[in-house]
């Protein structure tokens, strides 16, 4: 498949580009931690000029060769549709990173007329977990391979329609998990299944989304998608909101499940964030409606039959320097009667850069996710319903391979027992 740079850029960085000459300035050179291109970078990654940079999903930062930086700035100066204020920083830092620019063969003027009107991209994934409850002397195991396609066509210069199609199968059982046969955390898909789709504009200081797709706090609370529409307005400072329909069944990645009747509920959510390149944050509210959400919880502990989820969010990302960050959030869903809160305060130390081989990262967590709360949790060793710490650590032993380890150990909510979680995976992107 044809690769072009604009499809590489696409990925964030994540797929690398084609292969170059180079002359006489050494692309691999870092940039220093204190350079003004990190500022200017970090103000067109919070105007939606780029992506790929800084810390909007709390992942910690990363070492930016020159080469890199000229990738993200040829990105920025294929688009069209940028501020005043954005285009004088393009146009500087296309001065700072012109021979780096040029080694990359970008000519303003082609690299837009020949870019690939559909681009593919995708990874393969191998996943283990064990989830143990040491007091019960009760385990789970399971281990899954995903594929994964994300298709991107543009339909104008404002408009691009995107997808997310998956397909995973049980390695132990050497087939797809349909009934969910190997282990009761297991949740496999038979076919290929379109997880996301959705047309997206973007306009200056505007943007909104129609379809399937992935809403506000899927770093933490909210790691799934919904069928509906989104609009934001903003650069700096934002303001998002959406509305539509969430599918809570069993099928779903809901943490709790309906016991009888209405299986979706009517869903609209609003925020604000802030995003100044070394910090991020927001203020985000979600409302879910429907006739039967009874916040069902295990070992017999009390329902409320409230119809209604209502979920106050504040998060915030602190990067101090290339290599140290942090990041928490904290909510609370004021129409349950218990396990209402969640929250999460992690350290992350450097980070592994699917592009770059032999990039390492590290962190350290404390999360209490009470599962009224946490509906659609994103943590993988510290699960809804348990309160506890997670280390964790990943390394690309080569370039586009990433590997990560998580140990968790804590409590499980309901009923105080210890529980002890590991968590493995291995990405080839593409």
């Amino acid at each position: 498949m044809k690769k072009t740079l604009v499809s590489a850029l696409t990925t964030a960085l994540v797929v690398g580009a084609a292969s170059t000459t180079f002359a006489a300035a050494n692309p691999f050179s870092d940039v220093p931690a204190d350079h003004w291109a990190y500022d200017a970078v970090s103000q067109l990654a919070a105007d939606g000029v780029i992506e790929g940079y800084g810390d909007t999903t709390f992942r910690g930062n990363q070492n930016i060769t020159r080469y890199e930086m000229a990738q993200m700035i040829a990105k920025a100066m294929a688009k069209s549709d940028v501020s005043a204020a954005d285009k004088a920083l393009i146009d500087k830092l296309a001065a700072e990173f012109s021979d780096e620019l040029n080694n990359l063969g970008v000519r303003v003027s082609n690299l837009e007329r020949n870019a690939d009107m559909v681009k593919w991209n995708g990874k393969a994934e191998y996943t283990y977990y064990s989830h143990r409850n040491k007091d019960k002397n009760t385990k789970t195991n399971d281990d899954q391979l995903l594929f994964r396609l994300e298709p991107s066509a543009e339909v104008n210069s404002h408009w691009h329609v995107n997808a997310r199609l998956d397909a995973s199968t049980d390695l132990a059982k050497d087939s797809a998990d349909v009934n969910r046969e190997h282990g009761t955390d297991s949740i496999q898909d038979t076919d290929v299944t379109l997880k996301r789709v959705w047309a997206q504009g973007n306009y200056d200081n505007f943007q909104v989304k129609l379809g399937k797709f992935a809403q506000i706090d899927s770093d933490s609370i909210f790691d799934t998608s919904f069928s509906g529409a989104e609009v934001q307005f903003g650069n700096k400072v934002t303001f998002t909101a959406g509305a539509g329909r969430q599918n809570m069944d069993n099928d779903s990645d809901f943490t709790q499940k309906f016991g009888v009747g209405e299986k979706t509920a009517n869903y609209q959510y609003a925020g604000l964030g802030y995003g100044d390149g070394k910090f991020v944050g927001g203020v985000d509210y979600h409302h879910l409606n429907s006739d039967t959400f009874n916040y069902a919880v295990d070992e017999g502990a009390k329902a409320n039959t409230e119809d209604n989820a209502n979920i106050w969010l504040a998060k915030a990302a602190y990067r101090f320097d290339k290599t140290n960050a942090l990041n928490g959030f904290y909510a609370n869903n004021t129409s349950a009667d218990d396990f209402d809160k969640a929250w999460s305060a992690q350290y992350s130390y450097k980070g592994a850069e699917a592009q770059n081989k032999g990039t390492w990262g590290a962190w350290a967590a404390y999360r209490y996710l009470g599962q009224n709360t946490d509906l659609f949790s994103t943590f993988d060793v510290i699960l809804a319903g348990q309160k506890g710490w997670e280390v964790g650590a990943n390394y690309a032993p080569f370039k586009n391979i990433v590997a990560t380890l998580r140990y968790g150990n804590g409590k499980d909510l309901a009923t105080d027992n210890d529980i002890e979680n590991l968590f493995g995976r291995v990405e080839v992107f593409f």
